[in-house]
């Protein structure tokens, strides 16, 4: 399949079709914004939505429907392509549900007479509860009649026309609602946000096997991890099947080295699931907005090899809840408020917290609110009184979280799974006293006197109250590369600035002096609370692309990321060096001496 563009009639920078077959189209709409706040937008490559149109005889079938904002544009597009098309007859099928996509969706209902949605049983329950739900951040609401539903329990055939429909129920925590197309004829997998990157494409298709891997890395890492379980077993299904076109909800399509392709995603799944420590993270989410602060959360724990178990209460059986809950090392329970309480499903699962958890575990409390957080409240009390141990303070976010909150939210993750893993770990010593150390092992004493630099490695991203900081001592830095200058650095995973070095991000690197590398070594090898400005009380300067240089520093070098790899757990970053200077001419380098490579 070719996936030609036909250039339909309201093609611009924000809007590309393709045309599949005579009865197939798919409208890609695109979004260059870079300021989203999710987790999962961090790489700012902007972001597209896919929905796809399939005529059969006098019906039309649309298949995932976008968000709010394209409502106008997409009735004007079926009604332009579809001009002579008897337009009463119209049908959705959609599994990924939010309340912006419902309001999409009321648009359509009132414009076409005869229209029926067919989704899972939880989509079902989803849309129901979102149809009529007045959100908090908006002043108009008009009360719009529920259309006719086909509800699926399990896996449907249509057969249309010209091809043939395979409806599949995917749910996972996050979405439960999940349900993925394929349609028979040319073979295409409509996968919803499973494959899913975020870029903002008029390519149809990926140029090559690897041309897309980091952004979909990215996404599976931000929204696919903490149910890594579920998303191996779907992959594993979707593997049986003939497939020449994966289509996700959002990116460009993916046709090269299929099957390479799924192994990957089983992989990323398979190498989550160990048998390190475990958390399990509790929630409800009506608009998302708590669910996106899970998700931060979630992302800074699984840097430290703690694995994440997402529970969505309000689709999870009690006994799934039980099990996860006994087999956790740490908890964690997040719930919006709607009408000054929270939802019926966090007020049962916070009574089998209670019952079934144990209360030497560490539990940590988040939420978001509108107007109040009696919800939030509600959890903190009835947690205290039950005599579980806070491992931070209860999180309270009015609506969603920007960006810097963001940030501070993996830190409290990483901050929660550190102390996870410390206790695991001082279990094991207790248990294999006889285990011979690392720290004399002499492999690891002869790594040990591998030396580098000492430097402090600084980086800042955005502007005004979206800026973001982060800084590392860093002292796994070696030249790379004469022309261009390059340099690569070992940047572990769970350190809080990683986030800030995806490709195409600058950073500085300040080497520091052997005369005067105790005051930033001492500031910067001390742990940080989440959310802790790294440079106040210091009187820095900045490079020509506003990175952040230090006092004391012998020289600084600005650098831009070219490459990433990822190696165990360390990534290690190469990047092109743009700038530099030298501060103190009379000084040499600081180096660290190692006695084991086993640690730093």
């Amino acid at each position: 399949m070719s996936g030609i563009n036909k250039g339909l009639l309201l093609q611009n920078k924000n809007l590309s079709t393709f045309e599949i077959t005579d009865n197939i189209t798919c409208i890609r709409f695109l979004d260059h914004n870079k300021e989203r706040f999710e987790l999962e937008f961090n790489l700012e490559k902007g972001t597209s939505f896919n929905t796809f149109l399939i005529r059969s005889n006098d019906e039309l079938f649309i298949i995932h429907p976008p968000e709010k904002n394209y409502s106008k544009t997409i009735i004007k597009i079926i009604s332009t392509i579809f001009d002579n098309f008897n337009l009463d007859k119209v049908h959705i099928i959609t599994g990924h549900i939010n309340p912006k996509i419902i309001e999409t969706i009321k648009a359509i209902s009132t414009k076409f007479n005869k229209l029926s949605i067919t989704c899972s049983n939880p989509g079902f329950k989803l849309i129901s509860e979102l149809w009529n739900q007045k959100n908090p951040n908006s002043t108009k609401f008009i009360e719009v009649q529920l259309p006719i539903f086909n509800v699926i329990k399990k896996e449907l055939h249509l057969e249309l026309e010209s091809t043939g429909l395979e409806l599949i129920p995917v749910p996972t925590a996050r979405w439960p609602g999940g349900l993925i197309i394929y349609e028979t004829d040319q073979e295409i997998l409509i996968s919803e946000k499973i494959f899913s990157a975020h870029i903002a494409t008029t390519d149809w298709s990926e140029t090559n096997r690897i041309s897309t891997e980091i952004e979909r890395k990215h996404f599976y890492d931000c929204l696919m991890a903490p149910m890594s379980n579920q998303i191996v077993t779907i992959a594993e299904k979707i593997s049986e099947l003939e497939i020449k076109t994966i289509a996700p909800l959002h990116g460009p399509t993916i046709e090269y080295s299929l099957k390479s392709f799924l192994n990957d995603y089983i992989r990323w799944g398979e190498n989550l699931s160990t048998n390190n420590p475990k958390i399990s993270l509790i929630y409800a989410s009506a608009y998302g907005n708590t669910a996106s602060i899970g998700d931060a959360l979630a992302k800074g724990i699984n840097r430290t090899a703690v694995e994440v178990d997402s529970i969505n209460c309000e689709f999870t059986s009690n006994d799934e809840l039980i099990q996860s809950i006994q087999n956790a090392d740490g908890y964690l329970i997040g719930s919006p408020t709607l009408g000054g309480h929270a939802p019926t499903p966090i007020v049962s699962a916070l009574g089998t917290l209670l019952s079934e958890g144990n209360r030497d575990k560490p539990v940590g409390i988040f939420g978001s609110f509108g107007w109040s957080g009696e919800a939030i409240d509600l959890l903190e009390t009835k947690l205290k009184d039950g005599g579980f141990k806070f491992s931070f303070d209860p999180i309270r976010i009015k609506f969603s979280p920007n960006k810097p909150k963001i940030k501070e939210l993996e830190e409290i993750g990483t901050h929660f799974g550190r102390k996870i893993l410390k206790k695991a770990k001082q279990k094991i010593r207790k248990s294999d006293t006889g285990m011979i150390s690392s720290k004399t092992d002499p492999t690891f004493q002869a790594l040990g006197r591998v030396l580098g630099s000492l430097c402090v490695l600084t980086a800042s991203k955005g502007t005004k109250e979206n800026n973001i900081k982060g800084a590392m001592l860093a002292s796994w830095v070696s030249q790379a590369s004469f022309s261009p200058p390059g340099l690569s650095i070992s940047v572990a995973k769970d350190r809080s600035v990683e986030s800030l070095l995806q490709i195409g991000d600058s950073f500085a690197l300040n080497i520091l002096s052997d005369k005067d590398f105790r005051e930033p070594l001492k500031r910067f090898t001390k742990p940080f609370s989440p959310g802790e400005d790294r440079f106040e009380g210091l009187d820095i300067e900045l490079t020509p692309n506003n990175q952040i240089i230090i006092p004391d520093s012998l020289a600084w070098l600005e650098a831009s990321i070219k490459e990433r790899m990822e190696c165990g757990d360390h990534w290690v970053i190469y990047a092109e060096v743009l700038h530099g200077n030298i501060l103190k001419s009379d000084c040499l380098t600081a180096v660290h001496h190692r006695k084991s490579g086993a640690n730093y």
